[in-house]
């Protein structure tokens, strides 16, 4: 074998190792910022001092009460309500 096979058997070899290393630092990059993305947005529920949130539920929300708005569960019992009183089974 020549030198310059040699030579160039090399640099392919280096220009693959070099590509496999590059994807894996990029790899490992997007790991570092996902990681560092979720330690960061983890920190208000970490420190938080009276370990309580606020409830997301609609019936629990004031200016939802106020506005009379109510989640699809009462609603839907409420409107169950209406029709079972409309109807009357004896008149069928």
């Amino acid at each position: 074998m020549t030198k310059s096979r040699a030579r160039l058997r090399m640099s392919i070899f280096c220009c693959i190792f070099a590509a496999i290393l590059c994807a894996r630092m990029k790899i490992m990059m997007i790991i570092g910022l996902v990681g560092a993305a979720i330690l960061l947005l983890s920190v208000g529920v970490i420190f938080r001092k009276d370990h309580t949130f606020r409830s997301q539920h609609i019936h629990q929300n004031a200016r939802m009460k106020q506005d009379q708005i109510h989640c699809a569960k009462t609603l839907d019992k409420e409107e169950q309500r209406k029709s079972e009183r409309k109807i009357d089974i004896n008149k069928l």
